[in-house]
């Protein structure tokens, strides 16, 4: 049914997911920077960690409600409240806070994901930023950004070789085991620059121009989901590590320029097969 969404349909869709994160917003804007219990969850695939707190419960149920009252045959995927199944081939895939650890520590590196999949591929997507006032969305109709000054489209910027690349990762946690420690060891000494932290937010600035890789692991779809379309649209390629799709996390691979995403993959690759 995705693909056949008509124009119209798509922004009536992308109007809702954005009342959604209005939502999301008002719920959690509250809790940053305030003293909040903290549960660990012990879902982590890395860094033996995984909290979480009354904003993200709060956040994805206040859009779970909206959703069900708005199109109740859609589907729900949730980081915080997992699967509510739908009777139409449409799910509104949310991470409430993704980013629950920059969250905690005061550091504004987190934001909401929503978007809107079909059975093929995610086709919208939003970040969130409530307080630096930031949201990001993209769609096959474009890819843009609201900032609390302005606003205007999203573009990728041209990256042919590996060593004029920027690259985020989340943790280095995350490349603990082999293959994977020395893939990305292998692409970290071949770029120009590389950073740690961002979740989400390295994402946005990929689809911004001021980053050119991000490469992570043991991501969930929920992760993922939202920032496909707003780095497709705005020129860029988001993969898994052998160049398929993203759309069940995993091991997951964005470059801004399809050379880039290409030479990284084959240094992924070749890293991989000495192991």
């Amino acid at each position: 049914m995705g693909n056949r969404l008509s124009d119209e349909e798509l922004r009536g869709y992308l109007d809702f997911a954005q009342t959604l994160a209005d939502a999301a917003r008002a719920v959690i804007a509250p809790h940053f920077r305030r003293q909040l219990a903290v549960d660990d969850k012990g879902l982590a695939l890395y860094s033996g960690y995984d909290p979480v707190t009354i904003a993200d419960r709060q956040a994805e149920e206040a859009m779970r409600v909206l959703i069900r009252e708005a199109y109740p045959s859609h589907g729900i995927l949730g980081e915080e409240s997992g699967r509510e199944a739908g009777t139409s081939d449409l799910t509104w895939v949310l991470d409430p806070i993704d980013g629950t650890r920059a969250f905690i520590t005061g550091v504004p590196l987190w934001g909401t994901l929503i978007a809107l999949s079909d059975e093929n591929s995610p086709l919208l997507g939003i970040v969130d930023q409530p307080f630096l006032r930031e949201r990001f969305l993209g769609s096959r109709l474009g890819s843009s950004y609201v900032f609390a000054d302005g606003g205007g489209d999203l573009c990728t910027r041209p990256c042919a070789e590996l060593g004029d690349a920027v690259l985020y990762s989340t943790h280095p946690d995350m490349f603990a085991a082999e293959p994977e420690h020395s893939a990305f060891e292998d692409l970290r000494r071949r770029v120009r620059l590389s950073r740690f932290s961002g979740d989400c937010y390295s994402y946005c600035m990929l689809a911004f121009g001021l980053v050119d890789l991000v490469i992570d692991a043991g991501l969930a779809p929920w992760d993922i989901h939202a920032l496909i379309p707003i780095i497709e649209a705005a020129g860029g390629v988001v993969s898994d590590w052998n160049g398929g799709t993203a759309m069940g996390g995993g091991k997951v691979i964005a470059a801004g320029d399809a050379r880039t995403h290409q030479a990284a993959l084959e240094l992924i690759s070749k890293a991989a097969g000495r192991h």
